[in-house]
């Protein structure tokens, strides 16, 4: 992981669970990086989360973080219901903000968030981590270079076995519960990037009693005569794996695929040929030094993962709850 950043850029975290670990954990190793500052709703819990990262500042409110003039940039880290809110809360500041993913619930809310970056010339860009890593560049790589022609038809799918607890994010509908907002963005990431906006979409899903979805199964068409087939489940352990299907052969990236170390070329009547790809820590280190590459260059968006981008799959997640008749509290 190579960087010209000369300038160190003072990172603050707003919300302080797992996946938040995860990126302090690899921040630590992206040059020009410095976690500052970290909040959470319950100051006990940012100061223990600062601790093994010699992090200087925990905040027990959001808003004093903000406010504090201690940060250049901001991720957000909290459940999916609340992105709208803190990432608003940021742009307002005139703090840069890295959101996770998914964006936030619904598009008009993404619209909104896109409008106040646009409105106040602050950079704003959508955690999909995939996007940036080493493996994904050298397979988009390939795919310009016709290596196995013509992409036909992509797979994938991400499932794991989840306890069902109602009240616990990934079941309940206040916190934007559900397969598709957790883990069936990913699939459907992978074929957005790979072959853009679907033209036709046919979705099916299980509910589990607290209405969100527990399975889920997305057929999709595409302009250029291409189609996906994308599943996501909270109910088994899946391979969570992607094949990219062309007329000269294929590519399966290896499990588990969005943060994968490997891939499978295999051309038609070539041998198969497995190749390792750099995956350094949890993977979330890319997407933080492509956000300061950003931020040195004085981009309001990611040119590699441009908001409309992030509109369009929302747009697109919109359509598919749509289909299964999923919607949330704070829609009605």
């Amino acid at each position: 992981m190579s960087s010209n950043n000369a300038v160190a850029f003072r990172w603050g975290i707003i919300g302080c669970g797992k996946i938040a670990q995860k990126f302090a954990d690899d921040l630590m190793n992206v040059p020009g990086a410095v976690l500052h500052a970290v909040a959470s709703r319950d100051l006990a819990k940012a100061q223990a989360f600062a601790r093994p990262y010699d992090c200087p500042h925990a905040f027990g409110s959001y808003q004093e973080m903000v406010s504090s003039g201690l940060v250049d940039v901001i991720y957000i880290a909290t459940p999916h219901a609340q992105h709208h809110e803190n990432t608003l809360l940021c742009l307002e500041a005139g703090i840069p903000v890295l959101c996770e993913k998914a964006f936030a619930i619904n598009a008009s809310m993404v619209k909104e968030m896109i409008q106040k970056s646009q409105e106040k010339q602050v950079f704003l860009m959508e955690a999909i981590w995939t996007r940036f890593h080493p493996a994904i560049q050298q397979i988009e790589s390939l795919i310009a270079a016709d290596t196995i022609g013509k992409i036909v038809h992509i797979v994938a799918d991400f499932g794991f076995l989840a306890d069902y607890k109602p009240e616990e994010r990934l079941f309940n509908p206040a916190l934007t519960g559900g397969s598709l907002m957790d883990i069936g963005i990913y699939p459907l990431f992978i074929s957005k990037l790979l072959l853009g906006k679907p033209t036709e979409v046919k979705a099916v899903g299980v509910l589990a009693p607290t209405g969100v979805d527990m399975n889920l199964s997305v057929a999709m068409a595409f302009g250029s005569g291409a189609t996906a087939s994308l599943f996501s489940t909270f109910a088994a352990q899946t391979d969570t794996t992607c094949t990219i299907y062309g007329t000269k052969g294929k590519i399966y990236i290896h499990s588990r695929f969005h943060e994968t170390l490997g891939f499978t070329l295999q051309l038609t009547g070539e041998e198969p040929q497995s190749i390792a790809t750099e995956r350094l820590g949890w993977g979330y280190g890319y997407e933080a030094l492509d956000v300061q590459r950003c931020l040195a260059e004085n981009r309001v968006e990611n040119d590699k993962l441009p908001l409309q981008f992030s509109l369009e799959l929302m747009e697109l997640m919109d359509e598919i709850r749509r289909q299964i008749g999923l919607t949330y509290p704070q829609e009605a």
